[in-house]
């Protein structure tokens, strides 16, 4: 398809589980887009959800693909290389889920093959498209000092991978987009408590700017949280990704008049030190954040601008989150029983 089009961008959805069910949905509704039709390895399945969106069940991966414009893979992650190779290779866009593959090498043949054909390489970090980070807008972010936690209650569903790639990269890929330095140091541990890989883990990550992120991440936990806490110098954000909200407290000039929208909380400290307390709550946009990133997917199809989170975001977050693995391995002991 060539940028520019005022044509509906076909698009294929690869896998149809939980998360490529929704993918289909969201896609069926988007103006600019055409549900061009489904696959899974389970044909009774692509058939009761292209039933379900008016759309076609294609019997393989290289027939789907012949059919669309761009592709969505929302496969297993053992099949995103081979899958986006293919798609790539046939010289369509792809949208591809988190983490982008299994290993940092695959990820590089898959981000090469993109930037080689020309073509759009989106993965599926969510969180960037949450209300609350799109609240912050274009708002100066440098944090010194990041804290996060983001815990859920027991599923079975994705046990089969460490809580590491299921949870905490979502966070891992916020930090980086935000602190813009090299990891220099990771410090890290885990434990497998309930299933037979990591289900809760911290990891204390430095950077080459002097910023040291605290994370964690469990799927044990009795109650759900996903927040992140960050400072800078004259300025602290805490994100709420479950509420969708953001707020922002920081220091102005005792005598300036604050902004419509901000609130002034007090005065501290004292003389030529004197600094008004000013407190944000950014206004939030009702949105549906994978709507909003297949949507902005679709977006850079047809334009040919570059995908707020591209290939190379993806695989820095998964060097990144493999690099706390191999740390959480190096530090494990196995007891006997």
């Amino acid at each position: 398809m060539n940028p520019g089009s005022r044509e509906p961008v076909r698009v294929g959805v690869i896998g149809v589980g939980h998360l490529g069910h929704l993918h289909a949905k969201m896609l069926a509704g988007l103006p600019s887009a055409l549900l061009a039709g489904v696959h899974d390895v389970r044909a009774d399945r692509a058939a009761s959800v292209a039933a379900e969106f008016g759309t076609r069940a294609y019997p393989g991966v290289a027939e789907l693909i012949a059919a669309s414009d761009a592709l969505t893979v929302a496969t297993v992650t053992p099949a995103h290389h081979a899958v986006a190779l293919a798609a790539l290779g046939a010289g369509r866009h792809v949208f591809i889920e988190k983490p982008i593959t299994e290993t940092v090498e695959q990820a590089d043949e898959v981000c090469t093959l993109a930037a080689k054909r020309g073509l759009v390489l989106q993965v599926g970090h969510i969180e960037r498209f949450n209300p609350a980070i799109l609240a912050l807008g274009d708002r100066e972010i440098r944090p010194m000092f990041v804290e996060s936690h983001r815990l859920s209650q027991f599923n079975p569903r994705g046990t089969d991978v460490a809580v590491v790639l299921d949870l905490m990269i979502h966070d891992i890929d916020i930090i980086l987009s935000f602190v813009r330095s090299p990891v220099t140091r990771i410090d890290a541990n885990g434990v497998a408590v309930v299933s037979e890989s990591i289900d809760i883990a911290n990891a204390r990550l430095q950077f080459e700017n002097g910023c040291v992120a605290n994370v964690t991440a469990s799927r044990i936990s009795q109650r759900k949280m996903r927040k992140m806490r960050l400072f800078q110098p004259r300025e602290y954000i805490s994100i709420d990704f479950l509420e969708g909200a953001a707020e922002v407290f920081s220091l102005g000039a005792p005598d300036e008049e604050p902004r419509s929208g901000v609130m002034a909380m007090g005065e501290i400290g004292s003389g030529d030190n004197r600094r008004r307390l000013l407190y944000e709550q950014p206004a939030v946009a009702e949105v549906n954040s994978l709507r909003e990133e297949l949507d902005r997917f679709v977006t850079s199809v047809r334009t040919g601008s570059p995908p707020l989170v591209g290939g190379e975001d993806g695989k820095r977050a998964l060097e990144v989150a493999g690099r706390i693995m191999e740390t959480i391995a190096s530090n494990t002991v196995t007891l006997e029983r």
